[in-house]
């Protein structure tokens, strides 16, 4: 559950600068009864791992690309249609028309219909975790729903659209601040059948007993963070730092990369996630009376519907330098101010 995390000591950076880089990517207004609080929205995952790119033996960036086995040709974005394979070989396709006409109905409201106990949602459902900010002048309502659901332990359930998109969600609050876990549909998740897990057998009474006590004599009353630390993220981690030192398989890029951000852009950026759990609890103790940022400039670009790919050919056009250098939301940026 996301509001584990809060349990952690967060020691926030002091850097205002980078604080200030964060920037929610949602907002809207969470709804129960005659009760409304507005929200930003803010990831609270990042992906682990490091990305690996695929390069050419010379160090180029290497570029993704559709192809057309039949015909032996590269195909353009422009020529790509959408289909759904019915059968073996068969496809019905779909037009972005009909895929418009089915979207849902656009909206800011998370509508809190349902309150549950927190263990009745399996952890099987939970897939991204986010923060939700407090995006209005006054806290209270938020202070109010937040202490409400932390009382009684409760989550709320309840859908919300999101580019485009629908989503089911649970709020969960801790420590006075509101977290959400976006929950896969039912149809998301595999029976034991599927998996082939064979039917649950008879056990004797006294191997229970035996085996319990075996889990209490390892069990410890908190998990500490080295536990949850990734060891081979670290190994390699290590490693390229150790190459990047020696000089050696070091390249230098002859070419901007134009290849598809491998990165989530709904990320925070790494180390930023207590700078986000500063701001909240500032914006709740009335220390920060600035609200966060809008999205709204950029998504309303022209640009907002490119890939990184036509980005980074439309920035290469018009010589907008440390193109290579940007994600996708800083070349919409510069292609905008460049228009």
């Amino acid at each position: 559950m996301v509001a584990k995390k809060l349990r952690r000591e967060h020691k926030p950076k002091k850097d205002s600068q980078q604080r200030s880089a964060i920037r929610p990517f949602w907002s809207g207004t969470i709804t129960f009864g005659l009760v409304s609080v507005p929200v930003y929205l803010y990831p609270a995952a990042r992906r682990g791992g490091m990305p690996l790119r695929m390069l050419d033996a010379d160090g180029t960036p290497l570029t993704r690309r559709y192809y057309c086995p039949e015909h032996n040709r590269e195909v353009p974005s422009e020529q790509l249609v959408r289909g759904f394979e019915i059968e073996k070989d068969r496809y019905v396709t779909l037009e972005d028309s009909e895929l418009k006409a089915l979207a849902p109905r656009k909206s800011r409201d998370i509508d809190l219909t349902r309150f549950v106990r927190q263990e009745q949602i399996p952890p099987l459902f939970f897939e991204r975790a986010y923060f939700l900010a407090p995006s209005g002048d006054s806290t209270k309502a938020y202070r109010l729903l937040a202490e409400a659901m932390e009382k009684s332990r409760r989550a709320g359930v309840a859908t919300f659209v999101m580019r485009d998109k629908e989503y089911l969600v649970a709020i969960f609050a801790e420590r006075g601040i509101l977290c959400a876990e976006t929950l896969r549909f039912e149809n998301e998740l595999r029976n034991p059948e599927d998996v082939g897990l064979p039917p649950p057998v008879r056990v004797k009474k006294d191997e229970v007993v035996e085996l319990a006590k075996l889990v209490q004599r390892h069990s410890r009353d908190d998990l500490p963070h080295a536990a949850l630390e990734d060891h081979a993220t670290r190994r390699l981690h290590d490693l390229v730092e150790a190459k990047k030192k020696s000089g050696k398989d070091v390249f230098e890029a002859s070419v901007p990369s134009a290849e598809e951000d491998i990165v989530d852009e709904e990320e925070v950026p790494a180390g930023q996630q207590a700078d986000l759990l500063e701001i909240i609890r500032r914006s709740l103790q009335g220390r920060d009376g600035k609200k966060p940022p809008r999205q709204t400039p950029q998504a309303k670009s022209p640009f907002a519907q490119l890939t990184k790919q036509k980005l980074l050919e439309r920035a290469q056009r018009r010589n907008i330098s440390g193109r290579s250098k940007m994600n996708r939301q800083q070349l919409i940026q510069a292609l905008s101010e460049k228009a």
